[in-house]
């Protein structure tokens, strides 16, 4: 979708629809206020007679209203005056957008970015509206041999914003915003694939042809060469599966030379079966979303190269499939890993960190900023949080409100969990350095416990997203989380996050 960014009175405005803001007790937003006037009042007259109340969600299409020049006048429901903030701005552009979409209308003006949102400035609002568009007009239908028509879909939206001394800075974060936006996409698309079609072998494809758009260098290792290097942790889980692992290597090296770099690593499980301690059947569909990891890191990375961030910044991917087979790992195995720290598997179905461990040991080669790694690890943290927050864990609490402020920041958020050593105990093994797994109580935590001991040489966080990088039920689909946070905490380290 083509976006542009103006500044102007709604009732000169020439456009298919213009989208203008209503609050509860039937208040017009400020350039609600300049059309009514144009209108001769024809606005408030509606709302008067109860047309519309202002209620969050809800929305009023007119057409041919006099005074102006659009064909059309989309009214969208703000809420509570009072209760405006960052939420209800999101919902409200998510909501206009839907609605522009389908009322056939090729363009819109969207006068809600002018609305006042608390502690947040322009930049803010423009790029978090073309975030929340894109994400809004987002549809997975590659597999459905009839798409689902859509008349007309909107293919023009222009931002407003109250002065045009403001338009240097509300370009710059429009493109931001997009650029999110694409990395979102592409995370989403590889999340929705299904396991036969998104094997490691198809991540390490997508992995190159992103090189092709510029930006970006990348490396697959192969099964010898992580053998060569002592992953036998890794290695261990893609056993059982007839698919080869592979380890992803992608860079973005847009910092100065000697720049230290910025390190993601991203769980990438194409199909995660439990192995030998096999998952029960119900929503094991689901286990496709177990590279939700990998793909938020290609999407960071997409996003970084994009905006050409003067950073270094480096995305890892350890990708292989946990299946039951001949050759799989089975509980009680004994397996050493890159760090040479041995590993006693007492569940198969605790693997990411097994391939995560690995990753985190081949990470000390690049001297690293920090390292920062996604995984869709635990049911224990969806217990603990549902679906909203990310788990997040660190042996830095500098990074991790680093962290939990581009979660503020992007609006996917994240909150942090211990991390105390008191929960070490639990990974005890009587036969190797540690176990892979301490039991039920803090499940997420001592998952995160296990990590942190192949994280010693440096600062390190965690992204615990089992139970936000994809959704269930009625909206089934994954979600591009934690991209928005992710590239948040870049553009801050960068110093190009505007507020």
């Amino acid at each position: 979708m083509e976006f542009s960014i103006k500044s102007g009175s709604p009732e000169k405005q020439r456009s298919a629809c213009v989208v203008i803001g209503v609050f509860e007790t039937r208040k017009l937003s400020l350039p609600g206020e300049i059309l009514n006037k144009a209108t001769d009042n024809y606005l408030s007259d509606l709302l008067r007679r109860g047309d519309m109340e202002g209620k969050a969600g809800t929305t009023l299409l007119l057409h041919k209203v006099p005074g102006t020049l659009c064909e059309r006048v989309l009214l969208v429901g703000l809420g509570k005056e009072r209760d405006f903030r960052e939420k209800e701005y999101l919902d409200a552009v998510a909501t206009a957008v839907r609605s522009l979409n389908e009322t056939g209308a090729f363009d819109g003006i969207l006068y809600l970015s002018e609305l006042a949102v608390k502690k947040r400035g322009v930049p803010w609002r423009i790029r978090q509206a073309a975030l929340v568009a894109l994400s809004t007009l987002y549809r997975f239908d590659r597999f459905k041999s009839k798409k689902d028509p859509v008349r007309r879909p909107l293919r023009k939206l222009t931002l407003i914003v109250e002065s045009r001394a403001d338009l240097a800075a509300a370009e710059a974060a429009l493109a931001q915003g997009q650029a999110i936006a694409a990395g979102m996409s592409l995370a989403r698309d590889l999340g929705n694939l299904p396991g036969n079609v998104c094997t490691p072998g198809y991540l390490a494809e997508q992995a190159m042809g992103l090189v092709k758009g510029g930006g970006l260098k990348a490396e697959v290792l192969e099964r010898k060469d992580m053998e060569k290097l002592g992953m036998g942790s890794l290695l261990s889980v893609a056993r059982g599966s007839r698919q080869p692992p592979k380890f992803i290597v992608l860079r973005h090296d847009g910092g100065k030379p000697g720049q230290k770099p910025i390190v993601l690593i991203g769980k990438g499980i194409t199909f995660d079966s439990g192995g030998i301690s096999l998952k029960p059947g119900a929503e094991m569909d689901e286990m496709k979303y177990d590279m939700s990891g990998a793909a938020s890191v290609l999407g960071a990375l997409q996003a970084s190269a994009q905006m050409k961030l003067p950073l270094n910044v480096i995305g890892l991917v350890p990708a292989a499939e946990n299946m039951p087979g001949g050759d799989a790992s089975r509980p009680g195995d004994i397996v050493t890993s890159m760090s040479g720290q041995t590993i006693e598997i007492l569940n198969t179905d605790a693997e990411g960190r097994l391939i995560l461990c690995d990753a985190l040991s081949y990470a000390e080669r690049f001297d690293p900023e920090c390292v920062i790694d996604v995984a869709t690890l635990t049911g224990a943290c969806v217990i603990a949080l549902g679906h909203v927050a990310t788990g997040l864990f660190a042996n830095n609490d500098s990074l991790a409100r680093e962290l939990a402020g581009a979660g503020e920041d992007a609006w996917d958020r994240a909150w942090q969990m211990p991390l105390w050593d008191d929960y070490q105990e639990q990974l005890k093994s009587p036969f190797a350095d540690m176990a892979n797994i301490g039991g039920r109580p803090a499940g997420s935590v001592t998952a995160a416990c296990f990590l942190s001991r192949f994280a010693k040489k440096y600062d390190w966080a965690h992204l615990d997203v089992a139970g936000t990088a994809w959704k269930s039920g009625k909206e089934k689909g994954s979600t591009g989380r934690p991209v928005p946070l992710l590239t948040h905490f870049l553009l801050s380290r960068a110093d190009l996050l505007m507020e």
